[in-house]
């Protein structure tokens, strides 16, 4: 598995996760974000970015929505996310799961 953060002006390194790692919030949090996204999210920003991510199990979970009020401020909940997004087309941060489904999804498979 991979991750990476895709920014107005480019992404971020792909963090790779462990073979056998169990990619729960404690992981996801510690390994992921604290370790590797979010420090090259504002050394890319100057730390001037909205962080949204998609409905991942590890990413909506109360232990990394806590970890995220505390260490992003400008982070949407993923029950707000919905709201937000009806009212500005702008975002300066995605997730690449949110950005590959809207690209995936956006267009009808025939079969």
């Amino acid at each position: 598995m991979v991750s990476v953060a895709v920014l107005k002006l480019g992404e971020t390194d792909h963090v790779f996760m462990q073979p056998d790692a169990k990619i729960n919030s404690v992981y996801y949090c510690h390994n992921v974000l604290e370790q590797k996204l979010l420090p090259d999210i504002r050394l890319s920003s100057n730390d001037n970015f909205l962080f949204r991510q998609d409905g991942v199990l590890a990413h909506c979970s109360r232990h990394t929505v806590a970890y995220l009020r505390c260490h992003v401020p400008e982070f949407i909940e993923p029950k707000k996310l919905a709201a937000k997004q009806s009212k500005s087309k702008s975002c300066g941060l995605f997730s690449v799961g949110s950005v590959l489904q809207q690209m995936v999804y956006s267009h009808k498979i025939s079969h």
